[in-house]
C-alpha cells in the first residue's frame, strides 16, 4: 500500500489564513489523502481536507474497514510524520511488557507496530529543485529481500487525476469555489477511475494476439469488465444481500 497527499485549493490558495480559525478549514489549501494499491492500481480510500494528522487517521480507519481488519504487509509513504503515528493508532497492537523482577509498579501496556506490517519511507534529495537521489528508510518492520518501497505508482495516479479533474490543476481558473462540490468531484474522479478507466500497464495479451484492457477494479478481482460511467453511476451505493 502506498500513501501520499495531493495538493489543491478551494476559493483561493489560502495565503495568510489562520489555520486555527474554523472558518478557514473549508477554504484555501485542501489535500487529497490517498491510500493506493500499487499491484492493482486501485484507489482504496481518499479523504479531502487540511494536511493534518486527523485526516491521515481518517483515511487509515476507512482503509482498515475496506480491508476487513487485515493488516497491510508493506506500507510506503513520504516522510510526513503523521503516517507513522496514524499507522500505530489504527493498526497498532497493545502489548504488556514482561515483568523485570525489580521492585515497583510494573509498566503498563504499550502500543507497538503489528508484526505483520513493514512501514518504510522514501527520502528524496533535491538539488536545484530536481530529485538527484532516492533512499528508502525502514521505520518499523523489515523489508523482504525482493520487496521495493516506493510511492511512484501513487505519484503517477496523482498526475492522472489532475488530468481527469480540472479542479486539481496547480495554476488554473477552474478551481473549486465550494468545498462540498470539491470533495464530491474528487470522489467522482478517484473512484470512477477504479472501474471505468483502463490502465495501459494492466492490460493482458500481446500486440499480435490482441490486448485485453483492464481497469484497477478488474485487476483487483472486483469486476470482470470495464464499466461505463452510466453503469457506475446507476449502481445503488448499498447492495441488498
Amino acid at each position: 500500500m502506498q500513501l501520499d497527499e495531493k495538493w489543491s485549493f478551494v476559493g483561493d490558495k489560502g495565503h495568510g489564513r489562520d489555520r486555527a480559525d474554523e472558518a478557514s478549514w473549508f477554504q484555501g489549501d485542501q489535500w487529497d489523502h490517498v491510500a493506493f494499491d500499487p499491484d492493482s492500481r486501485l484507489v482504496l480510500s481518499v479523504v479531502v481536507g487540511k494536511r493534518i494528522a486527523e485526516n491521515v487517521v481518517l483515511v487509515l480507519e476507512d482503509l482498515q474497514q475496506r480491508l476487513g481488519d487485515r493488516v497491510p504487509e508493506l506500507v510506503t509513504s513520504d516522510e510526513y510524520s503523521a503516517y507513522a503515528e496514524g499507522l500505530l493508532e489504527v493498526f497498532g497492537e497493545e502489548r504488556v511488557p514482561p515483568r523485570t523482577g525489580r521492585p515497583g509498579r510494573p509498566p503498563g501496556p504499550e502500543v507497538v507496530p503489528p508484526s505483520a506490517m513493514t512501514y518504510a519511507t522514501v527520502h528524496k534529495t533535491r538539488e536545484n529543485a530536481r530529485v538527484v537521489q532516492v533512499e528508502t528508510r525502514e521505520v518499523f518492520g523489515t523489508l523482504a529481500e525482493n520487496a521495493t518501497a516506493s510511492t511512484s505508482y501513487l505519484e503517477r495516479q496523482n498526475a492522472t487525476d489532475r488530468h481527469r479533474n480540472a479542479r486539481k490543476g496547480r495554476k488554473t481558473y477552474r478551481f473549486s469555489k465550494n468545498w462540498q462540490v470539491h470533495e464530491s468531484v474528487t470522489a467522482f474522479t478517484m473512484f470512477s477511475y477504479n472501474f471505468c478507466w483502463p490502465v495501459r500497464t494492466l492490460r493482458q495479451g500481446s500486440k499480435r494476439q490482441g490486448y485485453r484492457q483492464r481497469t484497477p477494479a478488474m485487476a483487483a478481482g472486483l469486476t470482470d469488465h470495464i464499466w461505463s460511467l452510466r453503469e457506475w453511476l446507476a449502481l445503488p451505493g448499498a447492495q441488498r444481500k
